[in-house]
């Protein structure tokens, strides 16, 4: 895995004479980082490393690995952007680098680069919701206790604030759906559908922004929210469900410059 052997080109034998059209070109080098995030990556799925275990140290690792710190370095960078390493800066026991689990901002920060530059239309983005919170709605209403309802009556009661800022009704609506995900007991579920609805954000808020009749709107959304709740705190799974899929839809139709495609 040394610098020496894969920055190298790697020239593939001659074609045998008489093979006619054959192209043989240089294979493509493979990056320092790039091996070094392999070699991490094949640790972790061998379960040889887990959630809050130490990397050695940069040094220690490069001469390992037979590459360079500065590999090692750009490989660490990537990786915590994925959310699977973190690093802390010091001295002791709790400096160094370790095996994280923050998947919910590393999937946050790739929705938001990604519908930003519209590789997600934003109609698929919302037809994902519509398909994680309809079944995380379902699972609410079964498995919600009495601390998740308290919650989710606290987050309506901001929505329903008189006078309540369009950016604060957002963050208290974004809350709401993200409880109910996570009061369904999938970890999957609660932070895809985070991510989701913080890639939403700037284009809902320029929609609000937007809209003359807001008192109108918000009217709408709190009645929505409120059955959505009764719904979950009734144990009725298939109704929250439906309510659910029915209120995003609706919220997407009643902004009309949130964009569809």
């Amino acid at each position: 895995m040394g610098d020496n052997t894969h920055d190298n080109e790697v020239r593939p034998q001659s074609a045998r004479s008489g093979t006619p059209g054959a192209a043989w070109r240089p294979v493509a080098r493979s990056s320092t980082h790039r091996l070094v995030i392999d070699a991490i990556e094949d640790q972790i799925m061998t379960g040889a490393l887990a959630v809050g275990d130490p990397l050695p140290p940069e040094r220690e690792l490069a001469s390992r690995l037979q590459v360079s710190r500065a590999g090692v370095r750009e490989a660490i960078r990537v990786l915590e952007a994925y959310g699977v390493l973190r690093s802390e800066v010091g001295s002791g026991r709790g400096a160094g680098t370790f095996v994280s689990a923050l998947p919910s901002a590393a999937l946050e920060q790739f929705l938001r680069l990604h519908v930003a530059l519209s590789n997600f239309r934003l109609q698929e983005v919302i037809e994902t919701r519509i398909l994680l919170e309809r079944a995380s709605a379902s699972l609410a209403a079964e498995r919600a206790n009495a601390e998740v309802l308290a919650e989710l009556e606290r987050l309506l009661a901001v929505m329903d604030a008189p006078g309540v800022s369009r950016e604060d009704f957002n963050d208290a609506d974004t809350a709401f759906h993200v409880a109910i995900a996570q009061a369904g007991g999938n970890a999957l579920f609660s932070d895809m559908t985070a991510a989701i609805r913080a890639s939403l954000r700037a284009p809902i808020m320029e929609a609000f922004t937007k809209v003359a009749q807001w008192e109108d709107i918000a009217g709408m959304l709190r009645e929505q929210h409120h059955a959505i709740f009764q719904a979950i705190s009734r144990g009725h799974a298939e109704e929250a469900a439906e309510l659910t899929a029915a209120h995003i839809r609706a919220a997407s139709t009643m902004l009309p410059d949130l964009p569809a495609d």
